[in-house]
């Protein structure tokens, strides 16, 4: 009996083997392309932030396998700080990644300081500010200092400077990842190259002035003195935008146009934050 018990399980196993090697045989081996996602997807973070434009890791290695292109439009900034991470994906995809031209670094175009037209008690969000009647401060394009920004930053490089009720950026930790940008409701957020040199931090767009919203006493004057003040013609005047644009290749950090501007909107970058305040946690922000 024990016989035929072990002769009818060895019959069993032949067959399931025999299954087996046929069905590795039919069934279509697993794609190139597939692999190499697997590959790619493992060379990033894993962190799946979102800050590449994709829903996660996976996604983005799809799209990076698909067209390895899409990292200079779809930047993963992590990896742009890693230079392990960063060599491994350039031999994944077959590719050479200039970091540094490519780093950037997020900038407030706000340096706070503005009046306020009402007391909001709502819900700490700048969001949620912004949508009750364009929110609470006299100029429609300053930064509302609620923290919505600093909430989403992974490296703890935003505070909130409670003295002028604007977020700060620490240039060296930050990454430019670029959740805060997306995060914010009045686009004041933007990626600069980091070595990007004298920056303006202003925001205010006179050519679409909103119904009972005005320019703040600290805001840009458009009195173009920065523009007369460079001598290399580094300084430009966007009349489209009305506002200072900078040409970094030929300025030479003279700060001649730091020194003559009347509301102090011209930065070094480096040099950012401005101050060094008191700074809250979003819970306490005013």
């Amino acid at each position: 009996m024990d016989i035929i018990v072990i002769i009818i399980l060895a019959a069993i196993g032949l067959v399931c083997a025999a299954l087996i090697i046929v069905v590795s045989r039919v069934l279509p081996k697993e794609p190139e392309e597939l692999k190499k996602v697997e590959e790619v997807s493992n060379i990033l973070p894993g962190m799946n932030c979102g800050a590449c434009g994709y829903p996660g890791c996976f996604a983005y290695a799809q799209a990076l396998v698909k067209d390895k292109n899409t990292f200079f439009s779809n930047t993963c900034a992590t990896v742009l700080q890693d230079p392990d991470m960063l060599k491994d994906l350039e031999k994944a995809l077959d590719m050479e990644i200039d970091s540094e031209a490519m780093n950037k670094k997020a900038l407030v175009r706000c340096t706070g300081n503005c009046d306020y037209i009402a007391d909001y008690r709502g819900i700490r969000s700048c969001k949620a500010a912004d949508k009750l009647a364009g929110g609470f401060k006299q100029c429609a394009y300053g930064c509302f200092g609620l923290g919505d920004c600093m909430d989403v930053c992974p490296q703890n490089a935003i505070t909130i400077d409670i003295d002028n009720s604007v977020a700060v950026v620490d240039q060296e930790k930050c990454t430019g990842c670029g959740l805060c940008v997306k995060e914010c409701p009045r686009n004041i957020i933007e990626l600069v190259p980091q070595d990007s040199k004298v920056v303006f931090l202003c925001n205010y767009c006179s050519l679409r002035d909103i119904p009972g919203k005005e320019k703040c006493d600290y805001g840009c004057l458009k009195c173009r003195k920065c523009v007369k003040a460079c001598e290399n013609g580094a300084i430009t005047w966007n009349k489209e935008k009305s506002i200072p644009e900078i040409d970094h290749s030929k300025c030479d950090l003279c700060r001649a146009c730091i020194e003559v501007c009347p509301h102090d909107k011209l930065h070094v970058l480096s040099e950012l934050p401005i101050k060094k305040k008191k700074e809250l946690v979003k819970s306490d922000a005013k």
